[in-house]
This record gives C-alpha cells, sequence and structure tokens, in this order.
C-alpha cells in the first residue's frame, strides 16, 4: 500500500478539527511578537487610559456591583474597537494626536480632537488571529520604552511623540490576538 504526505496527515487534520465553528470575531486579549527582543510574548495591558507590553492590567468595580469579574486582564471586544467591559456606555479605543494607543474613560465618549477611530482590525489568519491598526499610514503597531520598565504601544507612525522623545527606540511589533472565552472580563479599565 502507498501512502502520501496527503493521506497520512488528513486523519491528522480532521482529528484535530474544531467540532463547532469558531466565533468568526471573538473578544481577544493581545500579546506582542518580536523575536529577540524585550518584548517578546508580553501580554498588552490597559492602565491609565493607554496601552502598555509589561506592567498589569489596571481596572476598578465600584463596591455595590455585586459579583465584580477580575479585571486583570485586558480583553477587547469583538472587532477591537472596543474593551470587553461591563461599564455601561463602554470604553472605545482610538490612536490620540501622539500616535498613542488609548481608550476612553468609563461612562465617557470623549475623545481628543485630532485621534483616530481606526481603522483597527481583526484578521483570523493563520496559524495565528492579528490585531492592527491601518490609520494614518501605519504599518501596524509599535513599542516605545517608558520611564517605568514598560513599553507604551502607539501606531507605528514615524512622528509619534513617544515617551524618551526618540521613536528609532521603538520596537515593531506582531500583535497576536488571543481568543478570550470566559466571562467579561473588567468591569471597567482604568
Amino acid at each position: 500500500m502507498k501512502f502520501t504526505l496527503t493521506s497520512l496527515a488528513f486523519p491528522l487534520l480532521a482529528a484535530s478539527a474544531p467540532v463547532g465553528e469558531p466565533a468568526p470575531n471573538p473578544a481577544f486579549g493581545v500579546m506582542a511578537i518580536r523575536s529577540a527582543s524585550p518584548i517578546h510574548y508580553l501580554q498588552l495591558n490597559a492602565a491609565s487610559q493607554k496601552f502598555y507590553l509589561g506592567g498589569n492590567t489596571a481596572s476598578y468595580c465600584p463596591t455595590q456591583v455585586k459579583n465584580c469579574p477580575p479585571g486583570n486582564q485586558t480583553v477587547f471586544a469583538p472587532g477591537g474597537s472596543s474593551l470587553d467591559t461591563m461599564v455601561p456606555g463602554g470604553q472605545q479605543v482610538y490612536i490620540d494626536p501622539t500616535g498613542a494607543l488609548s481608550f476612553t474613560q468609563a461612562h465617557s465618549v470623549n475623545i481628543p480632537q485630532g485621534s483616530s477611530l481606526g481603522p483597527f482590525h481583526y484578521a483570523a489568519d493563520e496559524p495565528w488571529a492579528h490585531y492592527s491598526f491601518a490609520g494614518w499610514g501605519a504599518s501596524g503597531f509599535m513599542a516605545c520604552p517608558a520611564d517605568d520598565n514598560r513599553w507604551q504601544v502607539f501606531a507605528a507612525i514615524q512622528n509619534a511623540t513617544v515617551p524618551q522623545g526618540n521613536v528609532d527606540e521603538c520596537l515593531g511589533f506582531s500583535a497576536v490576538a488571543l481568543d478570550y472565552t470566559g466571562d467579561i472580563p473588567a468591569w471597567q479599565y482604568v
């Protein structure tokens, strides 16, 4: 009997196929991929209305809310134009005039003049899904060293106003989107 690579691989692929179709556009977290760099495999975290690689997610839940979500991980709502939160009105994601990836305060739609609301893209590429920003001629995202051992995330544009003043110190990265299937992760991010 003659076996080909296809005839051997097909049963293995069929056995590993998901039972149901995955959500075409799920809620997701982000992990940075940039080999041989200090940001490789760092999680994207929301804090101080900005996003960082490294550090911790900053969230809040009012004491009168029963069963508050833990708020210890940053998750985007499907599509990536807002955060996955319980707070009424949600929290929108945008690029501020300096180029920083940012999010609105809870209960507010206030976005600084000159900001960009996208386009943000979630793409279910193989083998990993990706999150990106294509406005202002950007080629995705970059991480720039901040003064607190974190890396602040910006649109990958040459004229960004970065924490240490030198955009050449920033590292472009692939923003791998990791599906999130749990309960809503946070009441609000702060």
